[in-house]
């Protein structure tokens, strides 16, 4: 007995401990941050302080400990810490002693928090959907600004946010999304919020040169390569659609059925083409060979090619890209001269490397040699070799298997580099005016810094809508999560406030392998502010945009039980996708409650529910 007392008296001590650390963790902001917040958020951002003190200790063995003698480990303690502190040492204290249990006392008790965290999520997501927790909030499609049925459906499915992205469409667009979502939740009897993301800055890859203007034609083959059909194709001055060739100069012949045309295709390869049958304007051919047609290729009469009588026509130019392998030099630069491939002489010999522009050049100042640069969502990787006037010169040490294909208009990461470049851009502040008029949410995209955060809340002060409008922050970017206490804690001036996990652009930031511990510790500090927080990107992306999810989106959406919302992406089957969800979050909900298990009956089991 004097052993089991001993125990719980340095367990009791440890917590202690921990509470005198947690306490004169928000003592010391008493005259700093904790004077700013808005009186909504007073209690929450000193829990939010108490629980940055308390992760700055390894519990696991005090955890471990704990357990063992049936007491909770503070493993979900984020939304009420002192109080679960003070509530372990009344215990600890009572049985080291053999007295009765005294509760101390906490400004901020379990049941305080999770009202807190009710109440927020309500004011700044609307009402929670009778039978499920999470919200789901749906990117709009440009559809919906004119297919009154899709949004109708997409209300009555169980969608409670619209969410509008002005990186794309215009505000006569939006407009017209807003009015038709505001009918369909008017006629369903419910409220559906209005969120609008500003667009932020975006680094993504500039435009490219024109790529080649050549079609392929290939014979059907047989597995071990004979022939067993050749293609079929029209010859016509106008030709349009598929296997159509445009042919200048076609119609001014006088070609039979059998007759033959010559030319040399793209890759200097003698092709043939027979006359099958003459129509009207046009002929069709057969060839027997792969042909890879080129603007401007002449065709001749006879085998030896001697006199031109007609050429191809001018063909689409093909979407241009860069193919890249690992080892492979890319240099991107300032200006906006559109991308080009390397370029090699005769003897394979690279006469110029491939280079492409940045949209947003401002951010070479803050680069450094060494660090990584990504593409494409992670799928090609480079590090920065060295600078030049107005560029950068990388070495690529990553790509798919067969080499990656960097195209126009895809993003740019750099995860190490510390960017200077604001969130709110001169777009968003324009586009902001529409937002503060017609929105519910304002989501703010590329937060960096408290600073990013400040710019965003006096932008809504001077519209005067600051008393109207909710704030969801986009943490999207490795320094966005360091500085997220800080983020969080200068936010809270403005009430309501969110925050979305945006896990694609985190994943690229942070690395793949970290990701899933990010995203808990997210979660963890929202909870611990009583900060709603939004699970976003390729959630069910397969089933929205495929019609068929995959067994690990399933398990996804699953966990975004623990999230106050949901955000899906738009879609041809974002229909199915919003019912899939829905079933999804309604089937768990007795499962879990914002991140804490909860113990429903076995299906199939005797239930027994006990009395309070």
């Amino acid at each position: 007995m004097k052993e089991e007392k001993e125990k719980y008296r340095k367990l009791r001590e440890q917590v202690k401990e921990l509470l005198i650390a947690v306490d004169e963790e928000s003592k010391a902001a008493e005259d700093g941050i904790l004077r700013t917040v808005d009186p909504a958020f007073a209690e929450s951002a000193r829990n939010l302080l108490h629980y940055r003190a308390l992760r700055r200790f390894d519990l696991r063995k005090m955890q471990q400990k704990l357990r063992r003698i049936g007491l909770s480990r503070l493993a979900r303690s984020e939304s009420h810490v002192l109080d679960s502190l003070k509530r372990s040492h009344s215990i600890l204290t009572a049985l080291s002693r053999d007295k009765k249990i005294r509760f101390e006392q906490s400004p901020l008790s379990v049941k305080d928090a999770e009202q807190w965290l009710r109440l927020h999520a309500r004011d700044l997501l609307g009402k929670r959907p009778v039978g499920r927790r999470p919200r789901v909030m749906v990117t709009m499609p440009s559809q919906a600004a004119k297919d009154y049925d899709l949004v109708r459906n997409m209300v009555s499915l169980g969608m409670d946010v619209a969410r509008i992205n002005c990186a794309h469409d215009n505000p006569k667009v939006w407009e017209q999304i807003i009015a038709q979502v505001k009918l369909a939740s008017k006629k369903a009897g419910r409220e559906v919020k209005i969120a609008m993301d500003l667009a932020g800055p975006k680094i993504r890859t500039g435009s490219m040169a024109g790529g080649a203007r050549v079609v392929k034609y290939r014979p059907q083959r047989d597995e071990r390569g004979y022939t067993i059909k050749g293609y079929r194709i029209w010859l016509a001055e106008r030709a349009e659609g598929s296997n159509a060739l445009p042919v200048a100069g076609i119609n001014e012949l006088s070609l039979k059925v059998g007759d033959e045309l010559w030319l040399k295709d793209a890759r200097d390869k003698k092709r043939s083409l027979k006359i099958e049958s003459v129509g009207a304007g046009g002929y069709w051919a057969e060839g027997q060979k792969t042909t890879y047609f080129e603007t401007g290729l002449a065709f001749f009469a006879n085998k030896e090619m001697t006199t031109p009588i007609a050429k191809v026509g001018l063909l689409p130019a093909k979407i241009a890209s860069i193919l890249l392998n690992v080892g492979d030099e890319l240099i991107i630069h300032a200006d906006s001269t559109a991308g080009e491939s390397v370029k090699r002489d005769k003897q394979g010999k690279i006469i110029a490397p491939a280079h492409i522009s940045c949209t947003e050049p401002k951010v070479f100042a803050d680069l450094k040699v060494g660090e990584p640069v990504y593409f494409d969502d992670g799928k090609i990787k480079g590090t920065i070799k060295a600078f030049s006037e107005g560029a950068v010169t990388l070495e690529i040490i990553q790509t798919p298997i067969n080499g990656g294909r960097l195209k126009a208009d895809k993003g740019i990461n750099f995860p190490e580099s510390i960017l200077s470049i604001s969130g709110l851009t001169a777009k968003d502040r324009k586009d902001l005016h529409f937002v503060v008029e017609h929105a519910d949410i304002v989501n703010f995209s590329f937060v960096n810094s408290a600073q990013d955060v400040l710019d965003l809340l006096e932008a809504i002060a001077k519209l005067r809508a600051s008393d109207r409008l909710g704030i969801i922050l986009k943490i999207e970017t490795q320094r966005g999560f360091r500085n997220l206490t800080e983020i969080l804690l200068t936010a809270m001036r403005h009430y309501p406030i969110g925050v979305m996990v945006a896990r694609g652009d985190l994943a690229i930031e942070c690395g793949w392998e970290n990701i899933a511990r990010i995203q808990e510790e997210i979660l963890s500090l929202c909870r611990a502010a009583h900060v709603p927080d939004i699970w976003a990107t390729q959630v069910l992306e397969s089933l929205a945009k495929k019609g068929l999810p995959s067994r690990a989106e399933i398990t996804d959406a699953a966990k975004a039980q623990r999230a106050d919302a949901v955000m899906l992406n738009k879609g041809p089957y974002i229909l199915n996708a919003i019912r899939l969800l829905d079933k999804i979050l309604r089937d768990l909900a007795s499962y879990e409650d914002k991140g804490v298990p909860t113990l429903p009956a076995l299906e199939k089991e005797e239930e027994r529910v006990l009395q309070e």
